[in-house]
């Protein structure tokens, strides 16, 4: 048998990872990480998958799914930070959302047939307490676990609906101690294991949600949120700024770069990938033209802006200032992204001194052997030469 485990590799995830090997499951770990290295003493009784949903792999979901061995799926993926709305940039939004939500919806989604068969299928998700009360400070995060909340609610009406006996375990803690997540420097086993047996016995009873400590703590704390929400959420945005949690700091990473885009071709997708990976939200500023440069562009200068656009790896395409320097006092951005070619030059030894009490870190990009906009523009000059002599 084996158990299908996304975000184990830390925290929870891993402590539910070893439930599942206890249990005699070979355990197929999802994450963008290796597991921690206490999960050693196991060895030949895991997988591990790289796997980051933020780029949302279908085939290795597929794959799983049709993996008849496969009888168990857990979703712990997942990540937030105590931090008033005003901190988070859209990129973080939307990421948090994405792995949060949209991510592990998808994977049940893959799942589905399984779950929804007369065979025994476990299944469970991280949603939280956040999900279910008001969450100030806490907002875009408890908005992402309401969602899980109410989808695993109403997608187990319609396995009941099946006569299917499994469903969907809703496992809503309002803390777990021992795990990064909750502050920990490092994972804590002996903090969570007792968690984690707990989660896969109630995934075993075919039970669906569970609050961890709900008589001592939660309960409690359900009721105070019914009686009065107002109060409660005042109450609940005091609490955690009084704590040592609150992260009020800009956390996303803006990332520049720009260029004329001239006859769009894999050598400029791969920058901007390459871009994308140094940071979490990318403005590309694109050149009007190529006089900069004396040359003359093939393809017209909006139709190169809709292009880069298109892009997946880039967040927002703008009209490139005449020095990036500039773009600087409109986008204040936080990496440079230049070729490797441009470093020692008189322009950005210039940039250099200019960015160094602005936080700006310049990265140079090597430049690779390929296609270029050059070598195009050459092919295409020459087979029109050729054709205007025949």
């Amino acid at each position: 048998m084996k158990a299908v485990i996304v975000g184990g590799s830390n925290g929870i995830g891993l402590a539910i990872a070893k439930e599942f090997i206890s249990r005699g499951y070979t355990a197929e770990i999802l994450d963008m990480a290796k597991p921690d290295a206490s999960i050693e003493t196991f060895e030949g009784k895991y997988n591990y998958h790289s796997c980051n949903l933020l780029e949302f792999d279908d085939d290795l979901f597929d794959s799983l799914a049709a993996d008849t061995d496969v009888k168990a799926l857990m979703i712990t993926a997942g990540f937030g930070r105590v931090a008033d709305f005003e901190y988070l940039h859209t990129a973080e939004i939307e990421k948090l959302l994405q792995v949060n939500t949209v991510g592990g919806i998808k994977i049940v989604r893959k799942f589905y047939e399984r779950i929804k068969s007369e065979e025994e299928f476990l299944c469970g998700m991280m949603g939280s307490i956040a999900g279910l009360i008001s969450s100030p400070m806490f907002s875009v995060y408890a908005a992402s676990k309401a969602a899980i909340c109410r989808f695993i609610e109403s997608v187990n009406i319609e396995l009941e609906v099946y006569s299917t006996s499994n469903r969907i375990l809703n496992v809503s803690p309002g803390s777990i101690k021992g795990t990064r997540f909750n502050g920990a420097s490092e994972n804590q086993v002996d903090m969570t294991v007792n968690l984690a047996s707990e989660i896969v016995e109630k995934m075993l009873a075919h039970e669906e949600l569970y609050i961890p400590e709900y008589e001592e703590t939660y309960k409690g704390v359900m009721e105070r949120y019914q009686n009065d929400p107002h109060a409660f959420g005042l109450s609940s945005y005091q609490y955690k700024k009084e704590s040592s949690r609150v992260f009020n700091e800009k956390r996303t990473k803006v990332g520049y770069l720009s260029g004329t885009f001239d006859l769009f071709h894999v050598g400029h997708l791969n920058l901007l990938k390459r871009a994308k990976q140094h940071c979490d939200y990318l403005i590309v500023g694109v050149h009007p033209s190529a006089a900069h440069k004396g040359k003359e562009t093939f393809i017209p200068f909006v139709e190169r802006m809709q292009i880069v656009g298109a892009v997946k790896y880039v967040d927002k395409v703008v009209q490139s200032c005449p020095e990036d320097a500039d773009a600087w006092s409109i986008w204040h951005y936080d990496r440079l992204f230049v070729g490797s070619d441009y470093k020692g030059t008189e322009r950005f030894n210039r940039y250099e001194e200019y960015f160094r009490d602005k936080g700006v870190e310049i990265i140079y990009f090597p430049y690779t052997q390929g296609t270029s906009s050059t070598q195009i523009r050459k092919t295409v000059l020459l087979k029109t030469s050729d054709i205007e002599r025949e």
